[in-house]
């Protein structure tokens, strides 16, 4: 049986596509060591998050709790940093893309 490999394009998003890039600030995690609340509640998580506007550090969407989401819908802070180790992406939650 052949195999067919898919791929997916990635979108490219400028500061002209996506204004939120304006929102990125130089930060440091302010709970390196995991996600804030998740911590506050002893709770799991599966993969951090990081605010590229505030340092806040949250639980990805494979989390239970989903508290990088969030922080992204309920503060206005859409722009997030893998924050695991070999990792260099960032995520845009308004726009659901790469950036």
């Amino acid at each position: 049986m052949d195999r067919q490999v898919v791929t997916c394009p990635v979108r490219a998003v400028t500061t002209d596509s996506d204004w939120h890039l304006s929102m990125v600030r130089p930060v440091t995690p302010r709970t390196p060591d995991g996600c804030e609340e998740c911590l506050r509640l002893g709770a799991p998580w599966e993969q951090l998050r990081l605010c590229l506007t505030c340092g806040h550090v949250g639980c990805c969407d494979s989390s239970p709790l989903r508290h990088a989401r969030a922080h992204a819908t309920c503060l206005g802070h859409p722009l997030v940093a893998s924050l695991e180790p070999g990792e260099d992406w960032r995520w845009c939650y308004m726009h659901e893309a790469f950036v």
